[in-house]
C-alpha cells in the first residue's frame, strides 16, 4: 500500500540532506555543497536573548506578522538600504526564515492548477513549493551567463499564470541580475496583472563592483510585487529561522490566515536576536564579506586551471560557482565520485532544473582561508581526474 500522497510523490527530494548522507559515510569529506557562512550571529544578536528572557510574556504567542520592535527595524533597513518604503499599501510580514515567507505567499496568491515562472536554474525549494501547492513550474532558462530573459518571460505567461519569481544575488548561479532587467521583469508582470515574487535573500553579497537592486523600489509597483529577505546569510542566523517579506495590502488577511495556520508566528527569541542583528547592522556583513571575497579569489585562482574542462560564466553575488562540467556523465554520478574518491561534496546541478549538460554548484561561503586551497585542491583534482 502507498500511503503518500500524489502530490508529495511529484516533489523532488532535497538534495542537502542527500549530499549529507553521503558525506557523513565518507568521514574527512570537506563539503562545498551547503549554502551557508562560517562566522556567527553578532555580540548585539546575541544580547538580546537575555532581555528577551528577563520579561516572562515574551514566552506567550506574539503578533502573527512579528513583534513590533523588529518589524519598525526592519522598515527603517528596508527604506535606507533598498528604497522600499512601506506603507498603507503595503505590509512586513515575518518569517521563519524566506523559505516559509515563499510558500506563504504561494499559498495566498495561487489555487491548485496555476503557474509560476521560474528562472533556470531556479532554487529547488521554490520548485518543490510550487509542486506541494499543486500549481505548475514553468521553466524559462536564463542565457550562457546565467541571465534573464525578460522576452522569454513575456512568451511563457498564460491566462493561468500567477507570478514569476527573480532570485538576485542568484542560488545557485551567483548571477546578479542588472537593474534594467528586473525592471523590464516587473513592468511585465504590471502589465499582465500577475505578481513579481523578487528573493533577494543574498542582498549584501555583491563583488567586482556589481550591485543590488530591489525591484519593490519601483514607484508605485507595491500592489504586484512581493519582496522576500532573510537573515540566514548576512548575520550568520541560519538555524534562528528569521526571515522577512513585503507584501501588498491586499495580501495580509490571506497570509495571515496561513502564517497563523502553520507557525503562529516566527520563534519570538529570534525575532529579539534579529532586533539586535540589525542593530549591529550591514557593517557586520560588510567586514566578513570582505574575508569571503578572498576565499572567492583563491576558489576562482584554482577552478582556473581547470578552465579546459568546465565552463564558469560570470558569478558577482551569493557565494556560488555553477560549473558546467564538459562530459556526458549524469551530475548526481560524478557527485558521488567526488565524494566518494576524492573526498570533496558539491551539489548537481540537476537539483536545480539543468537536465542536460553536467553542472555542479560549488559554495564558498563556509570555507576558512585554511580549507580553501585543500577543499578547492580536491576539486580540482577530482574533476580532472574523472572527467580528464
Amino acid at each position: 500500500m502507498n500511503l503518500e500522497s500524489a502530490r508529495m510523490l511529484a516533489v523532488q527530494s532535497p538534495i542537502i540532506p542527500t549530499v549529507g548522507a553521503l558525506i557523513q559515510q565518507t568521514p574527512g569529506t570537506i563539503s562545498l555543497g551547503q549554502g551557508v557562512v562560517s562566522y556567527p550571529p553578532p555580540s548585539e544578536a546575541i544580547a538580546q536573548i537575555t532581555r528577551f528572557l528577563a520579561e516572562p510574556d515574551n514566552h506567550k504567542y506574539q503578533a502573527v506578522e512579528g513583534i513590533p520592535e523588529l518589524r519598525q527595524a526592519i522598515a527603517l533597513k528596508l527604506k535606507a538600504e533598498n528604497g522600499i518604503v512601506v506603507d498603507e499599501n503595503s505590509q512586513i510580514v515575518v518569517t521563519a526564515g524566506s523559505n516559509m515567507g515563499f510558500v506563504n505567499v504561494l499559498l495566498a496568491i495561487a489555487d491548485p492548477g496555476n503557474e509560476v515562472i521560474l528562472q533556470v536554474p531556479y532554487y529547488f525549494n521554490h520548485e518543490m513549493a510550487i509542486r506541494m501547492a499543486n500549481c505548475q513550474p514553468v521553466l524559462v532558462s536564463t542565457d550562457d551567463r546565467y541571465q534573464l530573459r525578460p522576452d522569454a518571460i513575456r512568451q511563457a505567461i498564460t491566462p493561468r499564470t500567477k507570478a514569476v519569481v527573480t532570485i538576485s544575488p542568484n542560488n545557485p548561479s551567483g548571477a546578479v541580475y542588472g537593474s534594467d532587467a528586473l525592471r523590464e521583469v516587473n513592468h511585465i508582470c504590471r502589465e499582465h496583472g500577475i505578481y513579481h515574487i523578487s528573493d533577494e535573500a543574498y542582498e549584501y553579497f555583491t563583488y567586482d563592483r556589481a550591485s543590488h537592486f530591489s525591484p519593490g523600489s519601483i514607484p508605485d509597483s507595491n500592489p504586484y510585487t512581493i519582496s522576500i529577505f532573510s537573515l540566514s546569510k548576512a548575520y550568520g542566523f541560519a538555524s534562528w529561522r528569521v526571515g522577512y517579506m513585503v507584501i501588498p495590502a491586499h495580501l495580509r488577511a490571506a497570509v495571515m490566515k496561513i502564517q497563523d495556520t502553520i507557525a503562529i508566528c516566527a520563534a519570538v527569541v529570534s525575532q529579539h536576536a534579529a532586533v539586535g542583528a540589525l542593530q549591529a547592522g550591514r557593517g557586520y556583513c560588510q567586514f566578513h564579506l570582505e574575508a569571503i571575497a578572498q576565499v572567492r579569489q583563491v576558489c576562482l585562482q584554482e577552478l582556473a586551471a581547470i578552465a579546459d574542462l568546465c565552463t564558469l560564466p560570470p558569478a558577482q553575488g551569493a557565494f556560488y560557482f555553477l560549473l558546467r562540467v564538459h562530459t556526458d556523465m549524469d551530475s548526481f554520478e560524478l557527485v558521488k565520485r567526488l565524494i566518494t574518491e576524492h573526498k570533496v561534496a558539491v551539489i548537481p546541478g540537476s537539483t536545480f532544473g539543468l537536465e542536460t549538460g553536467c553542472y555542479l554548484r560549488v559554495a564558498y561561503g563556509a570555507l576558512q582561508p585554511e580549507t580553501v586551497i585543500e577543499g578547492m585542491g580536491r576539486l580540482v583534482r577530482g574533476i580532472r581526474a574523472i572527467v580528464g
